[in-house]
């Protein structure tokens, strides 16, 4: 039985970053009620492995990858519902937050479908979080601004209207577009210096951090492994992270007496 009581329902989930840790108790409940999942590249086993009881398949797009048609996997939700199945389309993050989770929903209702959508941490904010990075801070940014990184007419406008350092800039999937992405913010007028981050593979056991200025990210070589997925953080923020992994005060100063 589905949830809710009835038959044939499709559940949008988001799977957080990665981290089991870090998955809300309503996608681990629907995990363990699924019949079908339809997962993400991003998605960890462990959090598949909640799903004991379904069929479980790779729906996932890799940059550069074969992957499953969009069309397929709507295609595949809608006639497994129809068939009375709980369908549960595992999503890496939040489904709302560059996951198609509103093309999914849209194409549903049109079906007749019924779903719903379970929210995820967005890698968004829990990259920069995992590398001690809050994308806001009071006395250097008051917002911050999301976008993709696959595509430049798309990401183009957003950062080409951004005033220097008037926001944190946060990229996703923008890993082999780092030198567009620092030039387009660079002729805005950016200041060279302006520090950047590069959150690789958060929330997972390979988990690193690069950090460099805005100048570097635009003519360096990835420092990152080919697979690995990134999230791109600009802005004075990120200077915390170090500020933030240091002693705290406290301590630094009872090291000091200690030794006096």
């Amino acid at each position: 039985m589905t949830p809710n009581g009835s038959r044939g329902l499709v559940s949008l989930v988001g799977a957080g970053p990665g981290d089991r840790a870090l998955l809300t108790l309503g996608a681990a409940e629907r995990l363990r009620a699924a019949e079908l999942v339809l997962y993400d590249a991003l998605v960890s086993p462990e959090v598949i492995e909640l799903a004991s009881r379904a069929q479980c398949f790779s729906v996932g797009k890799r940059a550069g990858r074969r992957s499953v048609p969009q069309n397929t996997i709507i295609r595949v939700m809608i006639r497994a519902s129809r068939r009375g199945r709980h369908v549960v389309r595992l999503k890496g993050g939040d489904p709302f937050v560059l996951g198609r989770g509103g093309e999914e929903g849209l194409a549903l209702r049109a079906a007749g479908i019924p779903f719903e959508v379970l929210q995820g941490v967005s890698a968004a904010i829990a990259a920069p979080a995992l590398a001690g990075i809050p994308v806001t801070h009071r006395g250097l940014a008051s917002g911050f601004v999301v976008v993709s990184g696959h595509d430049e007419s798309s990401y183009a406008p957003i950062l080409e209207s951004l005033a220097p350092d008037s926001a944190t800039v946060v990229v996703l999937m923008g890993l082999t577009q780092r030198r567009t992405i620092a030039r387009c913010l660079l002729d805005r007028g950016w200041p060279p210096d302006t520090s950047v981050a590069i959150a690789s593979d958060a929330a997972t056991p390979a988990a690193h951090t690069w950090t460099g200025s805005l100048e570097q990210l635009g003519r360096t070589a990835s420092p990152h492994p080919q697979d690995a997925t990134g999230t791109i953080i600009i802005g004075a923020v990120v200077d915390l992270a170090t500020v933030l992994a240091s002693p705290p005060a406290t301590d630094a100063a009872q090291t000091a007496e200690g030794k006096g």
